[in-house]
């Protein structure tokens, strides 16, 4: 009897054909209820092959990028940092700043730290599209409309 083919662990095989493409529209949708749930679909935690390893997730394109909403003080309060690498070499933009200048970069950012912190953010981070206003050019993927 032998006992080592019973005991193989099963590994899912990465097919790009199973990936579907999702549209979700940011209007009047909280930050980071959103990232949370775009950072699942991205490593493909909501399907039964989920390998932590592995990149089993969709693509996800996020239109009206602009009109995220933040709650409490946020709006207001909050701040990203930037550091070019030299001494005093710190940057700071206001949430408002970076809403009016570059709206798709602050949902990036929030799902960018909800990724693990590992060789496959990037990859899995590629994945993501994310327009200001009402039109993306990937309707040829005919991707289909997430709820959130």
């Amino acid at each position: 009897m032998n006992l080592n083919k019973a005991n193989k662990t099963f590994i899912p095989q990465v097919n790009l054909e199973d990936r579907k493409w999702w549209v979700v529209d940011a209007s009047d949708l909280i930050l980071g209820r959103m990232a949370t749930r775009v950072a699942d679909v991205l490593r493909g935690k909501d399907k039964p092959t989920y390998t932590p390893f592995m990149d089993m997730g969709d693509f996800i394109v996020i239109i009206n990028a602009e009109k995220i909403k933040l709650t409490g003080l946020k709006e207001e309060q909050k701040i990203y940092y930037r550091h070019s690498g030299w001494m005093g070499g710190i940057k700071e933009t206001s949430y408002a700043k970076m809403k009016e200048t570059y709206p798709e970069r602050i949902i990036m950012k929030a799902v960018k730290g909800m990724l693990p912190k590992n060789k496959l953010n990037d990859k899995i981070l590629k994945k993501l599209k994310v327009y200001k206003g009402n039109e993306h050019n990937h309707e040829a993927q005919k991707p289909e409309k997430l709820e959130i």
